[in-house]
C-alpha cells in the first residue's frame, strides 16, 4: 500500500516537473508573439518631412560706368612781377554784337593783356606816388570828389542816444503810529503762540505778516495800516525784548506773537476788535499755531463773544 502511494507521488511529481519545464519554455514565445502583435497594431511613427532649403535670391552685380572723359582747362602762365592777380571784367570775354562769351583761351588772353597794360600805366605814374596797393583803393568819398571836382564831406558823428531809465516809484508815505496817552489808552490784545515744543521760523513769520499787510515800523515792531497809512493793529514778539530785526529775522525762531489794537485809534472799538480777531485767525491759518486771549486762555467762540460784550459794556459806561 505504502509502496503504491510512493510510486503514485513519484509519477505525479515527474509529470508536474515536466509540465513546468514545458510551460517555462513556452512563455518567451508567447511574449515575443504578443510584442509583435502590439507593434503591428501601433501606427508607424511619422518622421518629419525633410525641409527643402530654397536657394537665396542673389542681387545682380552692378558695375559703375566708365568715367566720363574730363576736359582739361587751359593753363595760363602769368608774369611773376604783377602786384596782384588780374580780375576779369564783365565785358571782357564777350564777343562784339553777341551776348555769348568767347572761348576760354581768348578770355584769359584778354585778361593777361589788360593786366600788362595796367602794369605799364602803374610804372609810368608810380615814379611820383609809388605803386597803389589793395588797401589804398579809392574810397566812395574820393570817387565822388573826382566826379564833381569838390571835396567830399565826411558825415558828422552822431551824438550818443540817451539811455532809457525805468520810472522810479514815489516813496511810500511814512507810517503813522499815533497812540493816545497812557491815561486815555486801552489795549485789546490776543496771542498767537507756537505749538508745544515748537517755535515759529522767522522767515515763515515774516511772510505771514507781510501777507496780512503788516510792515515793520516804529518801535521795531510790525504795524498794519489803513488806507491813510495809520496804524490800526500792531504785532510784537512774545520773546523778549519783543522787537524784530529784518537783517536777522529769517534765521531766528519765535515763540509767538502778541497782536493788539490801541484804543482810541483810527477805527471804532467794535471795528478794531473785529479786525483784530479776523487778522489773528488768518495768521493762525498760515502759521498753524494756537490762539489765546490776553491771559493765555484758549480763544474759543464763547470767549470771543464774552470779550465783545465786555467791550460794549465798557463803551456804554
Amino acid at each position: 500500500m505504502i509502496s503504491q502511494l510512493r510510486l503514485t507521488l513519484l509519477v505525479v511529481g515527474v509529470l508536474f516537473i515536466a509540465a513546468l519545464a514545458w510551460w517555462e519554455r513556452r512563455r518567451p514565445r508567447q511574449a515575443g508573439g504578443a510584442l509583435e502583435r502590439t507593434q503591428a497594431r501601433e501606427p508607424p511613427v511619422e518622421t518629419p518631412a525633410r525641409s527643402v532649403r530654397e536657394p537665396g535670391l542673389a542681387l545682380p552685380q552692378m558695375r559703375a560706368r566708365d568715367p566720363l572723359p574730363t576736359e582739361a582747362l587751359p593753363i595760363v602762365e602769368l608774369p611773376h612781377d604783377l602786384p596782384h592777380a588780374p580780375v576779369l571784367k564783365a565785358a571782357a570775354g564777350l564777343a562784339p554784337g553777341t551776348g555769348e562769351p568767347k572761348t576760354a583761351e581768348d578770355g584769359f588772353t584778354s585778361a593777361a593783356n589788360g593786366a600788362a597794360a595796367s602794369n605799364s600805366e602803374a610804372g609810368v605814374n608810380g615814379a611820383a606816388a609809388g605803386p597803389r596797393t589793395k588797401a589804398e583803393s579809392p574810397t566812395p568819398a574820393e570817387t565822388a570828389e573826382r566826379a564833381n571836382g569838390e571835396p567830399a564831406r565826411t558825415p558828422a558823428a552822431r551824438p550818443p542816444l540817451p539811455r532809457e531809465s525805468l520810472p522810479e516809484l514815489p516813496p511810500a508815505p511814512p507810517l503813522l503810529v499815533e497812540w493816545p496817552p497812557d491815561r486815555q489808552r486801552r489795549v485789546l490784545a490776543l496771542r498767537l503762540v507756537a505749538p508745544l515744543s515748537e517755535r515759529f521760523a522767522g522767515r515763515s513769520l515774516r511772510q505771514a505778516l507781510a501777507a496780512e499787510g503788516f510792515v515793520l515800523g516804529q518801535f521795531a515792531i510790525f504795524h498794519k495800516p489803513d488806507e491813510e497809512r495809520r496804524a490800526v493793529l500792531s504785532a510784537a514778539s512774545l520773546t523778549r525784548p519783543g522787537t524784530f530785526d529784518m537783517d536777522t529775522m529769517d534765521s531766528q525762531h519765535y515763540g509767538g506773537l502778541s497782536l493788539f489794537a490801541v484804543l482810541p485809534g483810527p477805527k471804532t472799538p467794535p471795528q478794531a476788535f473785529e479786525e483784530l480777531v479776523f487778522t489773528a485767525r488768518n495768521l493762525n491759518e498760515r502759521l498753524h499755531g494756537l490762539l489765546q486771549d490776553e491771559q493765555g486762555s484758549p480763544l474759543t467762540a464763547q470767549r470771543i463773544a464774552l470779550l465783545r460784550e465786555q467791550l460794549s459794556a465798557g463803551i456804554s459806561s
